[in-house]
């Protein structure tokens, strides 16, 4: 992708500065300033600082954008003052509050698309680093974490170039979508110049129809069997980078994000009768339950049905999660969003799955279920296009902390 166009004999640090100072504001100094600013009264806002990034184990809000980044900052220093900006812009938008003042001849330092006091609103950003990150130019390609590369293409899927990839990602989540895109309008205002977007999608999760775990476009339940996110101990386990792992320093309290652009077939899956479509998932649409249940969540009873005569072994939730001791350790944690971009040029809807899991290890986890659902029947219905392996920075401690400090040290 090409940078933005800076002017002759103005270096992308200068224009780094100019940009910020067009909005009104110094690039680092003036946002924390602002990340001062008391919270709007009667918002719910979740807590920015912490050992590890929120948006991870917070409970998917009903709204969220993706974005991938392509940095066009100038050396590790101008890379630093980016990722601290993203970092100040996401503490005071997280917590909400007054926008700072402008000048009488200045323009205004917000967009107001949310009103003059800015609702806290279940914001969570949460940032990433991409491979192409720590390649020649930060001079991190010692820091890389030990598993972190360019997305594959997995045997079933049909990637377009222009949807993968990127050296940040930042998920924007929240309970409305003028929320997310208040703030993802904010970081970008105040990254003019550092970064750029490579591609963006945006989604939403359904309400739960009638109860339980909300449903995709394909009209079945999605992440029934997430691993228990307030269990601290399966939670070191499955999803944090420690020191344990042979990962860089830096990187623990990190964790591997993967985000998978998967459009779904609808029109397909609209004709196919629903007591296939459910042995083609391996649960009931209504509840949710295994075809050897009753409930939600139910545990399917494989040793009891060796052959698949209920639940086929080429089930996805077979083939997802076997349930056995060996694959205890390659569960992963989804966070998957439906997204919806109206239609095609051939006219048909265009619509699917913005799929997204953390993990500890990508090669255990994430890659070692995908191998494992090749050729499975829902294939035929759905087609991954885009995406990336992202390593989900780890938390900033507190307000005099920043994302991917431990990185540039």
């Amino acid at each position: 992708m090409n940078g933005p166009n800076i002017p002759n004999g103005v270096g992308r640090r200068g224009f780094l500065a100019s940009a910020a100072a067009v909005a009104g504001t110094g690039l680092v100094a003036a946002d924390r300033s602002t990340a001062a600013a008391a919270p709007a009264p009667g918002t719910t806002g979740v807590p920015f600082h912490g050992r590890h990034q929120a948006g991870i184990l917070t409970p998917a809000q009903r709204a969220t954008a993706f974005v991938s980044f392509d940095v066009t900052a100038d050396g590790r220093r101008e890379l630093a003052d980016l990722l601290r900006t993203i970092t100040d812009r996401a503490r005071f938008l997280t917590a909400g509050g007054t926008p700072d003042p402008a000048g009488i001849t200045a323009p205004p330092t917000d967009s107001g698309t949310l009103g003059p006091q800015l609702p806290a609103d279940g914001l969570t950003v949460t940032v990433g680093a991409g491979a192409s990150l720590f390649d020649h130019r930060y001079g991190l390609g010692d820091r890389r974490p030990r598993s972190l590369t360019a997305m594959p293409s997995f045997p079933d899927d049909d990637l377009d170039p222009d949807w993968c990839h990127g050296d940040l990602s930042v998920q924007f989540c929240a309970a409305g979508t003028d929320t997310v895109l208040h703030a993802l309008r904010d970081v970008a205002r105040h990254t003019r110049g550092g970064m750029q977007v490579r591609w963006r999608m945006d989604g939403f999760v359904s309400t739960p129809r009638p109860t339980g775990t909300p449903r995709n476009h394909l009209g079945f339940k999605d992440g029934t069997a997430n691993p228990d996110t307030t269990d601290a101990r399966e939670m070191d386990r499955l999803v944090w980078v420690g020191k344990a792992n042979g990962e860089p320093a830096w990187a623990t309290g990190g964790s591997y994000q993967v985000v998978r652009a998967i459009r779904m077939l609808v029109e397909f899956w609209d004709r196919v009768s629903l007591p296939e479509q459910e042995r083609i998932f391996g649960r009931a649409r209504d509840t949710g339950a295994p075809l050897d249940g009753r409930h939600e969540t139910d545990t399917p009873k494989y040793a009891q049905d060796p052959l698949g005569d209920v639940i086929p072994l080429d089930s996805h939730i077979r083939k997802a999660n076997p349930r056995t001791a060996a694959t205890a350790d390659q569960r992963i944690l989804r966070r998957a969003y439906n997204y919806d971009r109206g239609m095609d040029s051939n006219g048909n809807l265009d619509m699917g799955l913005l799929f997204c899991c953390y993990q500890q290890d990508l090669a255990r986890q994430f890659e070692t279920v995908q191998k494992r659902l090749a050729g499975e029947s829902l294939v035929d219905y759905v087609k991954p296009f885009g995406g990336g392996y992202f390593f989900a920075l780890p938390g900033a401690r507190d307000s005099a902390d920043w994302l991917g400090r431990s990185l540039l040290a």
